[in-house]
């Protein structure tokens, strides 16, 4: 007999936000996600699972995205989830995993994927599990630390840059939060996507998740992102865009300009937000996803700020 209990769809949103920031879960797993998601693409039904323990304490959230497949049938992706809260035994994972398989509020025939956010070897309870995809990897800086630990722990090419840029004449500023004010980045990044031929959470889903974000704090338009741009003179010469969820935040859109690559901008730009991030109580930076063959300069742009390789473990069926 089951020792957890799996709710669906009945967890109010402040309980799930405070327990997603103390589960430090990715913003996939964040409610605000699903919000923008939903909003963007009416045929996709959000699914959210709360696994408790006998006593009522949660261990795990699991935010679904369901959608048709083959006209008869559902197709359910639980993306970098779920989010377990606190210390949770190989043994509840495996549980938990077993019951949201069991309990999905969705008819036959159904297939639902998991792509944990965790290294193979920490996916215990997915032991035994079918394997169909290799995991992507990512670069998380541990933000507990303080800015003397996070900036030695730079390799030096890469600290050489940021004060070469310290130097130069970029003037750092933080961008102002209405869609208007960052909308630039975002056209940016478009014709940078088509140029280099890569994809990642669809740009037209940042001003919902703002939106979404905004709805669950007081209107507070600040708190899902914070934008950070770099000028040289009148023009901008690079940017960037974060997604805060909780206790962490995701390295969302990035461009620069000619002058602000000779100049090393977004190093100075990278440090900034480290300092503010770390300073509104982020404690985990995930800098995105690093390929060392398709993009190896980014790649080494993430992996020389010392930050912690994650290998995440792929997803299962």
């Amino acid at each position: 007999m089951s020792r957890l209990i799996v709710s669906w769809n009945e967890l109010p949103r402040s309980q799930w936000d405070a327990a997603h920031t103390r589960a430090s879960g990715s913003y996939q797993q964040d409610w605000a996600y699903g919000v923008a998601l939903k909003a963007a693409s009416p045929g996709v039904q959000i699914l959210r699972a709360a696994v408790a323990r006998p006593d009522g304490s949660l261990l795990a959230l699991a935010q679904v995205v369901a959608r048709s497949f083959a006209l008869i049938g559902r197709f359910a992706l639980c993306t970098h989830g779920p989010a377990w809260i606190g210390e949770v035994t190989a043994d509840e994972k495996r549980e938990a995993y077993r019951l949201l398989r069991k309990s999905l509020p969705q008819g036959w025939p159904r297939l639902l994927v998991f792509t944990p956010d965790e290294p193979a070897g920490d996916a215990s309870g997915l032991k035994g599990v079918s394997r169909v995809m290799t995991g992507d990897a990512t670069v998380l800086l541990d933000l507990t630390q303080d800015e003397a630990a996070l900036r030695s722990a730079f390799e030096s090419s890469w600290r050489n840059k940021l004060s070469k840029a310290e130097r130069s004449d970029l003037v750092l500023q933080k961008s102002g939060l209405k869609p208007a004010q960052y909308r630039w980045l975002l056209d940016a990044e478009t014709r940078q996507r088509q140029k280099r031929g890569y994809r990642a959470m669809p740009l037209e889903l940042t001003e919902r998740w703002q939106d979404a974000k905004a709805e669950g704090a007081s209107g507070d338009r600040g708190a899902g992102l914070a934008v950070f741009r770099a000028d040289m003179g009148r023009d901008p010469a690079a940017g960037m865009l974060f997604l805060i969820h909780g206790s962490r935040a995701t390295y969302h859109v990035g461009w620069t300009s000619d002058a602000g690559r000779e100049n090393a901008a977004h190093n100075l730009i990278l440090w900034s937000a480290m300092k503010e991030l770390k300073a509104r109580g982020v404690t985990v930076l995930d800098l995105g996803g690093v390929n060392t063959q398709s993009g190896a300069g980014i790649a080494r742009f993430k992996l020389e700020t010392g930050g912690a390789v994650l290998q995440r473990a792929g997803a299962y069926v």
